[in-house]
């Protein structure tokens, strides 16, 4: 295979990676002047200047939407909360068809609050997107179910492992995929089999991108630029080129004590010289 040559114009930006004080505008701004190909916001960034401005905003920048996040979280104690989620992801699907989002990405959720019943839960999932297939087949919105680090099973994501996840999306149907994250995945044994069998699938619907750092500060909020961290990224990226992805390659930093408190120029400047990390099996990045 031809060795992997990723430029801006190949990633995405999500809006996470600028962190909370960032608008939708400094989103899109910052992907015009460095040249990526697309963005994947969040809905929250989407609300504050309303579906349609943020619609026109994307489209008139000439950006790809990668994905919309987030979906999901089906898991509930009661049926009136269940149906209060239902109501939320379907506003979601009809969010990402305005978008014209590659996927909708769905973080499943973890235990209903005061359960041990994980199976329970897993079940609520299969059953929570099962119950909104309809509606995204109608408005053109695929599905990717976003598989997260066991350490999240209990309160965010029962659904832990690709293999997993494709498991899941072989029972419910065509219209499902996945949103491989390696911060997520990285330490999975089968991962590259995994990702080829998703490909193979046809069911590998976005690429999320960052680095794991050790130690790590906070498990949510302390992911790395590439080449800080311990993930060989080159290889991930590689593998699923090799598999023939086509999509974009998303970078999704968490970073409260680090990258959110950088200018967005800062940021984004470093991410393009952080490209060669994805490129090659280059060492890691010492400041």
């Amino acid at each position: 295979m031809r060795p992997l040559t990723l430029t801006p114009q190949h990633l995405s930006l999500n809006t996470a990676t600028l962190g909370p004080g960032a608008s939708l505008h400094d989103a899109v701004q910052g992907c015009v002047k460095y040249g990526f190909g697309g963005i994947a916001p969040w809905r929250d960034k989407v609300a504050e200047i309303g579906l349609s401005q943020a619609s026109r905003l994307i489209r008139d920048a000439g950006l790809q939407v990668s994905g919309l996040c987030r979906g999901g979280m089906f898991s509930a104690a009661s049926r009136t909360e269940r149906e209060k989620i239902r109501a939320d992801n379907l506003r979601a699907i009809d969010e990402a068809a305005a978008l014209d989002a590659a996927c909708l990405v769905l973080v499943v959720g973890g235990l209903p609050a005061g359960s041990r019943d994980l199976d329970n839960a897993r079940q609520q999932v299969e059953d929570g997107i099962a119950d909104m297939l309809e509606h995204a087949r109608m408005a053109n919105v695929r599905l990717a179910i976003e598989p997260l680090h066991p350490m999240y099973a209990g309160d965010r994501a029962c659904i832990n492992t690709l293999a997993q996840a494709l498991s899941l999306c072989e029972r419910l149907g065509a219209d499902v995929g996945i949103a491989a994250d390696v911060y997520h995945i990285w330490w999975d044994p089968d991962i590259v089999t995994q990702l080829q069998r998703a490909a193979n699938m046809q069911r590998l619907l976005a690429f999320h991108l960052s680095d794991w750092l050790v130690p790590t500060r906070h498990l949510l909020t302390d992911r790395g630029m590439p080449g800080d961290g311990v993930i060989n990224l080159s290889h991930l990226c590689q593998t699923v080129a090799d598999t023939g992805y086509q999509g974009l390659y998303e970078v999704e930093i968490f970073s409260a004590e680090n990258w959110w408190r950088q200018p967005v120029d800062t940021t984004l400047s470093t991410l393009v010289t952080r490209l060669e990390h994805l490129n090659n099996t280059g060492d890691r990045h010492e400041d």
